[in-house]
């Protein structure tokens, strides 16, 4: 259960409120949620966790009066909400659910407008909303708007429903396991897109997912509630990942955990490797000797700043024996395959290394090298950024 060390106070900036809420249903001994106390900062997105059954979705439901709390309330941008009429509250509250609940007698255009239309905004007002959204979450209304549900990929109508939750421009945001119904790559899609719209718009987001690594991607905090609703740890990923709050969270976030740390760690330049850095007009024997009073096995080779490629010692030093008094390094270098931006998480940049020959990774800075990657980088960063545990 959440310590005390863990509990939030609440302030102006909160958004969305729980105060002792449970929900308990007739014929179930024990509650579906169970005194909730937590709050949601404004423009903040707090995923939900837990195993099946734990409640999640009905904590969900109970923001837009779904689902009735049995005790405790809700506050909603400072209004409690059963002193708001539900309707009147649930258009005032964006909401997307799995497959993106389209309507499908209606085209993409009129399912983006459903909200404003309902609200009676002006039909010329409500047309260059669609239009927006459309191009926010990149689809072209011109090609798709006038398209049906039954017409669209998976993803496709994830990203509709999406523009549908936004149309109203709302202060909160709702989202039930909003991309589990679609495959892998179209699911790491539509998180990059929606992390990057989030990221525009700072809307308040309560996103209920089963999928820890995309809590881990997309969250700014993450709730993890074990059966009853009852809430165990409520931390920023890279706080829950390092220092679990209890046996079940250690349990459910799993002994791969120091590898999932990986995606909330970002790669730093005070963590980089500096390997000796040659010029493809350095002769061969000049090069051999400069990495060997290095110490280092490899070279990074640069022409005013760039990156050409990447030079192994043994290399040189063959080239140097051979006697080649013309052989110059840029008749060795080997390039490399990919790079990574100084902005990346370690787990991207990580792949990156792993996917290529080389034994290092260059880090840029826009064009500009900045260090480069090798698995002892990776080692430190993640030992570094471990967080005490709470309490």
């Amino acid at each position: 259960m959440i310590t005390d060390a863990q509990e939030l106070e609440t302030g102006v900036d909160d958004v969305i409120r729980f105060e002792g809420v449970s929900k308990r249903y007739a014929r179930q001994h024990a509650p579906a949620v169970g005194d909730l106390t937590f709050s949601v900062r404004r423009g903040e997105l707090v995923a939900l966790v837990g195993p099946s059954g734990c409640g999640k979705s009905t904590i969900l439901r109970m923001v837009n009066r779904l689902v009735e709390p049995s005790a405790g309330r809700i506050v909603v941008d400072g209004r409690d909400t059963t002193h708001v009429d539900a309707v009147t509250l649930r258009r005032g509250i964006g909401y997307v659910v799995q497959a993106g609940g389209l309507l499908p007698h209606r085209t993409v255009r009129r399912n983006v407008a459903t909200v404003p239309r309902l609200l009676g905004w002006d039909d010329a007002v409500a047309a260059r909303r669609v239009e927006e959204l459309l191009d926010l979450v990149g689809l072209d209304p011109h090609t798709y708007g006038d398209r049906y549900p039954a017409q669209l990929s998976g993803g496709q109508q994830q990203r509709v429903g999406v523009a549908r939750a936004l149309a109203a421009d709302p202060p909160v945001l709702l989202m039930d396991e909003p991309f589990g119904a679609v495959d892998p790559v179209v699911r790491d899609r539509l998180q990059t897109q929606f992390r990057r719209i989030q990221t525009d718009l700072r809307k308040t987001v309560l996103f209920v997912t089963h999928d820890l690594d995309e809590a881990v991607r997309i969250a700014d905090r993450i709730a993890v509630f074990s059966p009853g609703g009852v809430l165990e740890q409520f931390a920023d990923p890279r706080t829950l990942l390092s220092a679990p709050a209890s046996e079940f969270v250690v349990e459910f976030v799993g002994s791969d955990r120091g590898l999932r740390r990986l995606a909330v760690t970002p790669v730093r330049a005070e963590d980089l490797a500096k390997p000796l850095v040659l010029a493809p007009g350095d002769g061969v024997e000049y090069a051999a000797t400069a990495l060997d009073l290095d110490g280092g096995q490899h070279a990074v080779v640069l022409a005013q700043g760039r990156v050409l490629g990447w030079v192994a010692r043994g290399r040189l030093r063959t080239a140097a024996r051979s006697g080649s008094r013309d052989a110059r390094v840029g008749d060795l270098v080997q390039p490399f395959t990919a790079t990574v931006p100084a902005e990346a998480d370690l787990r991207s940049a990580f792949s990156r290394l792993l996917a290529q020959e080389a034994p290092l990774l260059p880090v840029l800075d826009g064009q500009d090298y900045v260090g480069a990657l090798t698995p002892d980088v990776v080692h430190t960063a993640v030992r570094r950024d471990v967080v005490d545990p709470p309490g």
